[in-house]
């Protein structure tokens, strides 16, 4: 990835050096090449990482992250991220398997952004960092935690609610539906960008 962001940068770069003659090897008539500006060299950075999804977590940003469903050990957890789900869908969210109706907590300090009811997730709870960059979400519930309200403030470990197969979930198997999200300044509670828990809550454990 490395010598691709390299090459990216290079393409792109090339194109702000020559005026946007980009692979003729031309310089602008009667102005010497210096190469891009410190501002052009920050904005093809930009657009490169804009070009790759982000799939990791960043390192030191979620130390300490709680795994949300009581009684699961990380051990028992398989990464499910890069899932195919119906429709061509990418499932980007983490499967937490437990039984019905186990106790679903706040995996971090936040605030209760949004509870909704949908089609695919059922009952769901979206809750923002205290910094406002990451959303966590929470889905197929059986239930909210008594209380629960837009607008509440969690602590880590807080309850939000318990197991459940809700919205399009298979009854056979209740789980959590575990996601967190990367969140652009400004951005809504349903548009951030998805990042893999599993390596914060489990580690170097098994993949499906």
């Amino acid at each position: 990835m490395g010598v691709l962001l390299i090459s990216m940068l290079w393409l792109g770069l090339s194109g702000v050096a020559d005026g946007g003659k980009a692979g003729t090897g031309v310089a602008v008539a009667g102005k010497a090449d210096e190469g891009p500006s410190t501002e052009e060299i920050e904005a093809a950075l930009s657009s490169a990482r804009r070009a790759f999804a982000i799939e990791r977590p960043v390192p030191g940003v979620h130390d300490g992250l709680m795994l949300p469903v009581e009684g699961i050990a990380p051990s028992q957890l398989v990464d499910t991220f890069n899932a195919s789900r119906s429709g061509g869908r990418s499932h980007n969210a983490l499967d937490i398997m437990a039984p019905r109706g186990s106790l679903v907590v706040s995996a971090t300090d936040g605030v209760v952004e949004q509870l909704h009811h949908s089609g695919l997730g059922g009952t769901t709870a979206y809750v923002r960092s205290l910094d406002g960059n990451w959303v966590y979400y929470y889905a197929h519930l059986d239930s909210y935690a008594p209380g629960l309200a837009n607008g509440q403030r969690l602590q880590r470990g807080d309850p939000i609610g318990r197991v459940g197969s809700t919205g399009n979930a298979d009854p056979r198997w209740p789980h959590l539906h575990f996601a967190m999200y990367r969140m652009a300044p400004g951005a809504r509670w349903y548009q951030g960008q998805p990042i893999d828990p599993y390596p914060l809550l489990a580690g170097n454990a098994r993949r499906r």
